[in-house]
């Protein structure tokens, strides 16, 4: 079976058959999930910044969508 290393530890761990995976444990992967969510860890974004146009087209929108 093939062993792979948990991202959180570094443990190496069986692949298959483990219901964590690719985490050796519970505590590895809630420790992960904690990273995720305290924004410790992010995806690259790209054109993230709004640009004037942009900003034009959310109030237009916003100003039809409060007439309703």
């Amino acid at each position: 079976m093939p062993l792979v290393k948990c991202p959180t530890c570094e443990k190496m761990v069986e692949y298959e058959g483990n219901e964590f995976r690719p985490f050796c444990s519970e505590r590895c992967k809630m420790i992960d999930f904690g990273s995720w969510a305290d924004e410790e860890f992010s995806l690259p974004s790209e054109g993230s910044e709004l640009t004037e146009e942009d900003i034009r087209e959310i109030e237009k929108e916003f100003e039809r969508s409060s007439k309703l």
